[in-house]
């Protein structure tokens, strides 16, 4: 009962002043500690943080900064690119067309040599056919006209002369176009 006594006499809300003094003593000390060690040393912390923070950000925002104008220059580039790959393609295209143009002047002077000589050709072995057939043709008619005359045309030199007008007496006809289509040989007056 003695306890129970005791307790009634003292309050429990309100703790005893001994408790409150030592209570004040400490918090005073924590305070006094935690203000003048751990309170700057938390400002510290917050301070390199927020520089930490915002010199990411200014680092961000000049690292996008760099990398738009990265950005700007390769897009230039890459048109000054494309517009002189442009002007090659162009200019391999002219210089195409001028070798295509080349090759075909080049083909055609050939062609033109050739045909030349080819038409050279041609114009020597008539010429030589026409010898050909002349001297064949002077020899059957000399020896036709023998037959016809009677008499020996066996002289080269009668016979030439015989022969080489004979020959010009046909070719002025056949410049002269007669008008005759039916192959018919027409013999000179001076031969009859």
């Amino acid at each position: 009962m003695s306890i129970l006594a005791a307790e009634e006499t003292h309050n429990p809300l309100i703790p005893p002043l001994g408790e409150i003094i030592v209570g004040l003593i400490a918090f005073a000390v924590v305070y006094f500690v935690f203000a003048r060690f751990v309170a700057p040393r938390f400002e510290q912390v917050f301070r390199a943080r927020r520089e930490a923070i915002e010199g990411g950000i200014e680092r961000a925002e000049a690292m996008q900064a760099e990398a738009k104008a990265a950005l700007e220059q390769y897009r230039a580039q890459l048109a000054e690119a494309r517009s002189e790959a442009a002007q090659i393609r162009d200019q391999a295209r002219a210089e195409g067309q001028q070798i295509i143009e080349e090759l075909r002047a080049q083909a055609q002077e050939e062609s033109a040599r050739i045909m030349a000589r080819g038409e050279e050709q041609l114009a020597t072995a008539r010429q030589q056919i026409v010898n050909e057939l002349r001297g064949q043709i002077g020899t059957l008619a000399v020896d036709l006209a023998g037959r016809v005359v009677g008499e020996s045309l066996a002289e080269d030199v009668r016979r030439r002369g015989t022969v080489d007008r004979f020959l010009d007496e046909l070719d002025a006809m056949a410049a002269a176009g007669d008008g005759r289509s039916d192959g018919a040989v027409v013999v000179p007056e001076s031969n009859r």
